[in-house]
């Protein structure tokens, strides 16, 4: 990490331009730059728990460093592009400046950005996925074989190739554990997709959070007080929730996590369709199936799995009515929220 470090700054140093830096920073940054690299092929496998801890924060330290940077050394070469006024010139500071707008980070953005900062402060790791999925890690993998009834609870956009659509995070759950073993905390934010009538609180494109941690004797109990400690950080305040029963192939017991709709206070709306509730977190302890896919043992370990709606997360925070907003593309949603920096 050092020797990228050392040799990035090099690089940075001889990049006069805007282009020349966009070079670096594709160098480094780029699907197959440097520290991209060094990411994916890093076998957190084999270290401790606290070795990985140690290495994830110098990994990410690593990739900060660079990014800010890059930030500075690109408003230096754009800076120094910048027409100068010549001597002789006369400079009319009367006349009206260039307007300059700031973008706005998506809503949704935002709660990824809070949610990955709480469960990085609770030992997570963030990793990534793949929005087109092998049916394997999607279904079967998941203890969803093909005659499964609960394939039909997916409407799935397949591909000619036999590839599909990812309908959940939850595909990234055996890749992890193939990956890093266990004990294991990790969270995979990102996009899914399904093929579903559009309303106010549903969408074919849709944003998820899944959440697994796999150790030694992980029971219910610790599954409840994680959520508590997620919902109490993110809102603000303690909410109001409620555990039923739930369905899902790849754990048992399973439940659905509701919060009391923030939008009408529980009394009863169009997105929590008049019930006061919102449907919000399905989890329950991992199958001791998918254990077994992921080659874990499930007589020695055990864990818990939760899915975040990211997208209805987004509602509840900043009080959006209509999940068609997210998508819409209108600039007049957007500007309500915080300016990119």
């Amino acid at each position: 990490m050092e020797e990228i470090r050392q040799q990035f700054l090099a690089d940075l140093s001889r990049a006069r331009s805007a282009k020349e830096v966009d070079e670096v920073r594709v160098r480094y940054l780029g699907r197959k730059g440097a520290i991209t690299t060094l990411l994916k092929g890093t076998d957190f496998s084999r270290l401790s728990p606290d070795e990985r801890r140690e290495l994830g924060r110098k990994l990410n330290e690593l990739k900060a460093f660079v990014e800010e940077q890059l930030v500075r050394a690109a408003q230096a070469a754009e800076a120094a592009a910048a027409p100068q006024v010549g001597a002789g010139q006369r400079l009319d500071l009367t006349l009206p400046g260039t307007s300059r707008r700031l973008g706005a980070i998506h809503p949704v953005t935002l709660v990824q950005m809070e949610l990955e900062d709480v469960f990085q402060s609770m030992g997570f790791m963030v990793l990534g996925g793949f929005e087109v999925e092998l049916e394997y890690y999607n279904f079967d993998a998941l203890n969803i074989p093909p005659d499964h009834p609960a394939r039909d609870m997916q409407d799935t956009y397949w591909l000619t190739n036999g590839m599909l659509m990812r309908t959940h995070t939850s595909a990234n759950q055996v890749r992890a554990l193939e990956r890093f073993g266990a004990p294991l905390r990790a969270i995979f934010p990102g996009r899914c997709f399904r093929y579903e009538a559009i309303d106010a609180s549903h969408e074919n494109t849709f944003y998820q959070l899944e959440g697994l941690m796999v150790d030694r004797e992980i029971s219910v109990a610790n599954l409840i007080a994680v959520m508590k400690a997620l919902l109490a950080r993110i809102f603000g305040r303690e909410v109001k929730v409620r555990l039923r029963p739930g369905f899902f192939p790849f754990v048992e017991p399973g439940f659905e996590l509701d919060v009391e709709c923030l939008l009408c206070g529980g009394a009863g709306c169009a997105t929590c369709k008049q019930s006061g509730w919102i449907e919000l977190i399905p989890c329950g302890l991992v199958h001791p199936r998918v254990l077994e896919f992921g080659r874990v043992d499930p007589a020695v370990f055990s864990g818990f799995a939760f899915g975040l709606g990211l997208t209805r997360m987004a509602m509840m925070k900043y009080g959006i009515p209509d999940i068609r907003l997210m998508n819409s593309g209108d600039i007049r949603f957007y500007e309500q929220f915080p300016a990119a920096v």
